[in-house]
């Protein structure tokens, strides 16, 4: 398939492999670095931080984890704590009923399976408590170092932007994100997209002058119904 690219006023075809090229350079030149948002100690404070982040912003979930984790900073002694005080000192989050219940259930399996050691392979990891296949991937990537791609709502949507997948689903981005980028880049990539995504291109106020990646490679489509 071919694209449009505007570049020194000039359109030029682009190849889907082009795009991703531009892609990956441009993310390295904007993000060199690239920290893991949500603030932890290690893999189960980062497990606990993803699932409190589901519908949440990882803003709200940093201020938030202090107080819980002055609570309970493990499994032994989280699982001590009544799910109700959970469920108050995690309330900004939202949904917190069941991410209390979750926290308080993971952290007992983890005791009783897995000697107080959060697991090191998405099967284990998605068979606890609020764990979806996201949150597994999160952790296997940043605690573990595990090659994956976690899809949130920045990448799903930039990825359908910059037409590198039909948007049908999170699960059918994170297969075309996965065939399109070389695995050795996963890892830091899905952040520099994040990234990216809050500060060039985002939901709402978007404004193509200010997203070089956009204003290069979008998706004609989408293109064209900000010029209409």
């Amino acid at each position: 398939m071919v694209y449009l690219a505007r570049k020194n006023n000039c359109i030029k075809n682009m190849t889907k492999k082009e795009k991703v090229d531009f892609v990956i350079q441009k993310l390295e030149e904007l993000f060199p670095e690239v920290p893991v948002p949500l603030d932890h100690k290690d893999p189960y404070t980062l497990l606990v931080a993803v699932l409190l982040s589901a519908q949440c912003t990882d803003e709200r979930v940093n201020k938030v984890t202090p107080s819980l984790f002055k609570v309970a900073d493990n499994p032994k002694e989280m699982a001590k704590v009544p799910v109700d005080t959970i469920r108050k000192i995690i309330k900004p989050c939202g949904l917190s009923p069941s991410k209390s219940k979750a926290i308080a259930g993971l952290s007992n399996i983890l005791m009783e399976k897995y000697n107080g050691e959060v697991p090191k392979t998405f099967e284990a990891l998605e068979a606890l408590p609020g764990v979806g296949h996201k949150t597994a991937s999160v952790v296997m990537s940043q605690a573990f170092g595990f090659p994956t791609f976690p899809v949130d709502t920045h990448i799903h949507r930039l990825m359908f932007r910059w037409g590198l997948t039909n948007g049908k689903s999170v699960e059918q981005t994170e297969k075309d994100a996965k065939r399109l980028f070389p695995e050795h880049l996963w890892n830091k990539l899905h952040l520099q997209i994040i990234f990216y995504g809050r500060k060039y291109s985002p939901a709402r106020g978007f404004k193509i002058e200010n997203s070089p990646i956009d204003q290069k490679i979008m998706r004609k489509s989408l293109l064209n119904k900000l010029k209409s």
